[in-house]
């Protein structure tokens, strides 16, 4: 017996929350990443860590923000703990090889093509894992043209995504990156959704037991919580300002390294502090 499914049980609220944690974890990812490549030694992988954490937590959490919409009129929905936080790992591990690799190889040719499809495979993985952990009385389908194109189309985002950040272009141009690899991350989870069908064993049954939102929410809270605090590290940090060109164009010539660049906005930044502290002199 086929399953009557429902992804927008709570209307459009679901997809836009699920859309906007998708944008935020992004950004940070995508901020820390360019951070990363404009220092040098033990400062470097830090930065790469912390975006791949923020940017696989931002993905996961938009994931299970969207699967509180998601209901089957004939069978309650539960999720496996176990294979649900396996997804949260995993999304955070492969996005990180990805960033890692254009993080210190550079956002370009070989080096982007693996990292963004490392990236992309995170992201779509992350999908289906999460799918294997739901749990319901029957089993579910997928087409395969949908799954594939699903695949593709987060491959390409996150290729995109690492080039955009790649460039330097200053917080504009990041926070574009950031809104299209979250619109697309968004578009990859609605795009395997609507591969799915649901088979159910038996006779119909009536929906028991808590709603998807009800059993989601606490899983939430951790990742929740870790974006908000990567989000206060980017806003404190003295070259990730709003609206704040540290690299002039003399900086950002060829054959400058990306630690020399650092290294000068650093020293700026510090010199400003220093000013600010100085008491004035009085006549």
């Amino acid at each position: 017996m086929q399953g009557t499914v429902d992804g927008f049980s709570y209307g459009l609220v679901t997809p836009l929350v699920a859309c906007l944690m998708a944008c935020l974890g992004g950004a940070l990812g995508l901020r820390c990443t360019g951070r990363a490549l404009l220092v040098a030694g033990s400062w470097r992988p830090g930065w790469l860590a912390l975006a791949s954490a923020a940017m696989g937590s931002g993905i996961w959490t938009m994931h299970f923000i969207a699967m509180m919409g998601f209901t089957v009129a004939q069978a309650p929905v539960r999720y496996d703990k176990a294979t649900t936080f396996a997804s949260l790992a995993l999304a955070v591990v492969m996005t990180g090889i990805g960033i890692f690799i254009v993080g210190y190889r550079g956002a370009r040719g070989t080096a982007l093509f693996t990292g963004g499809t490392v990236t992309g495979l995170g992201i779509a993985s992350m999908h289906y894992l999460g799918m294997a952990g739901l749990r319901l009385d029957g089993r579910l389908e997928y087409d395969t043209l949908t799954v594939a194109a699903s695949v593709v189309l987060a491959m390409a985002a996150a290729t995109a995504a690492l080039w955009a950040v790649g460039q330097v272009r200053g917080f504009v141009w990041s926070i574009g990156a950031s809104l299209g690899l979250g619109v697309a991350v968004t578009g990859v989870h609605y795009m395997g959704m609507a591969a799915v069908t649901v088979h159910l064993h038996g006779t119909a049954a009536p929906s028991t037991g808590g709603s998807p939102a009800a059993l989601l929410a606490p899983l939430l809270i951790g990742p929740l919580a870790f974006l908000c605090l990567a989000g206060v590290v980017v806003i404190f940090d003295p070259l990730m300002v709003p609206g704040r060109s540290d690299w002039s164009p003399a900086e950002r010539r060829p054959g400058v390294p990306a630690h020399s660049v650092a290294g000068h906005a650093d020293r700026r930044a510090r010199s400003r502090r220093d000013l600010g502290r100085r008491p004035s002199r009085t006549s």
